[in-house]
């Protein structure tokens, strides 16, 4: 009897030993994946830099490279002192809380515990991953006001805007703030994100105004782009960066959810850049690659807030309407002299709102259109008056624009002493 009870414990033993370290292989499976992800969320800050740099005019290419680097920069500091015990600040009140400054040991009892996230990552790849989508939201800001903002003042809006702002609006719902308890959803951030950084990028616009020259007599001047390569090569990015910030919103490396998200989110690429075309062909009578690339965008923004509760057929629909819709936003703005160098506004702002609310429509599961549509209005009437009010003070002290001729011969040459664009001939 004694053999045989000693037998049954080891085989116990053994089975214990081999289930936890199933368990830790997995883990650690999870923990790649999310670090990957984080990795193509990284580089879409390049995707960013290229479409900008690309659609801008040659004469203010380091300006807005600068602008790109300094981004993800601030970006990541910020958070790191803040942004994320804002974002996640553990019990409050669900409006507003803070877990104290900085990261650390401390804040997350064992940084590489299993039992963090429920063994989908380690609280330091949380971080990290969680600091890029902060990032992301500024560098929407950025290119709609190319051209003609002082670097000085981006910088010091990027600072309060992604360091305060946006991560206590982002604990509305990620938080597991009065948003989430409501019941409001957003996978990977068609609102949080997008439409955080677009209504940034809209009150900016609204307080800088037009580039100089861009309407005239009620006519709306065309300012070729320095590289129209470059801006391809920067969407191509920003679509391979789309599968780490859709594809790590899963926040595991579920093979099957994974996957799915993969799908959806490129089949709303491809409606988007699709419909793009047509919509341009139509309204502008030519084949716009402009309106393909950034109708490509408009589906990823489109899909992001619901690419893995809608069915593969919802998100071939959900990126068609985005791809229709930035078009006409674009048109839109530019009726109402609004100077929008990249689209920013139309892709994130319009297309992260009809995003959002297309959960409500084609959600599988218990969602809720009004439910979808407080959220966005919550947003839209927190993130907008907060970012108009900081460029209105921004204007009111500092100033947010460059001078008149600065802004006519160029930012690269005057602010930073160099041009994006050299060619020297030998004598």
């Amino acid at each position: 009897m004694t053999i045989l009870t000693n037998v049954m414990s080891e085989m116990t033993t053994e089975a214990a030993a081999q289930a936890t370290e199933g368990a830790v292989a997995l883990f650690t499976a999870n923990n790649i994946w999310m670090m990957l992800a984080t990795a193509l969320v990284f580089i879409m800050h390049l995707g960013f830099a290229g479409v900008e740099a690309g659609f801008g005019q040659s004469k203010n290419t380091v300006n807005i490279l600068f602008k790109n680097t300094i981004t993800p920069i601030i970006g990541l500091l910020t958070y790191l002192v803040c942004g994320f015990n804002l974002m996640y600040p553990g019990e409050f009140n669900g409006f507003l809380g803070f877990a104290g400054l900085g990261i650390g040991f401390d804040a997350a009892t064992d940084g590489a515990s299993i039992d963090y996230a429920g063994a989908g990552y380690t609280y330091w790849t949380d971080f990290l991953f969680q600091g890029m989508f902060a990032a992301t939201a500024a560098t929407i800001v950025s290119g709609a006001i190319a051209e003609r903002v002082k670097v000085s003042a981006y910088m010091i809006f990027t600072v309060v805007y992604v360091g305060l702002v946006y991560p206590i609006l982002g604990s509305w719902k990620w938080g597991g703030g009065f948003l989430d308890e409501m019941g409001f959803y957003d996978f990977a951030g068609s609102t949080l994100v997008h439409s955080v950084g677009g209504w940034g990028a809209l009150a900016g616009i609204m307080i800088i105004g037009p580039r100089l020259g861009k309407y005239v007599d009620g006519k709306v001047i065309d300012k070729p782009g320095a590289s129209v390569p470059l801006a391809v090569i920067g969407v191509f990015l920003l679509w391979l960066g789309w599968f780490g910030f859709n594809g790590g919103s899963v926040l595991s490396a579920d093979p099957d959810l994974v996957s799915y998200v993969l799908v959806t989110t490129c089949m709303a690429a491809c409606t988007g850049g699709l419909f793009g075309f047509f919509t341009a062909k139509v309204v502008f009578k030519r084949m716009d690659l402009g309106m393909v690339l950034n109708g490509i965008l408009a589906g990823l923004v489109g899909i992001t807030a619901g690419a893995d509760v809608v069915s593969v057929t919802s998100s071939l629909i959900i990126g068609a309407v985005a791809g229709i819709l930035v078009v006409f936003s674009a048109v839109t703005m530019d009726k109402f002299k609004l100077d929008d160098v990249v689209g920013a506004v139309s892709v994130h702002l319009t297309c992260g709102i009809w995003g959002t609310l297309a959960v409500g429509i084609f959600g599988i599961g218990e969602f809720s259109f009004m439910t979808q549509l407080i959220g966005v209005l919550c947003y839209a009437g927190a993130a907008f008056p907060i970012a108009f009010l900081l460029f209105f003070i921004l204007k009111k002290t500092i100033g947010v624009r460059v001078s008149e001729q600065h802004e006519t011969e160029g930012l690269d040459s005057h602010e930073h002493g160099i041009r994006g664009y050299t060619i020297i001939f030998d004598d």
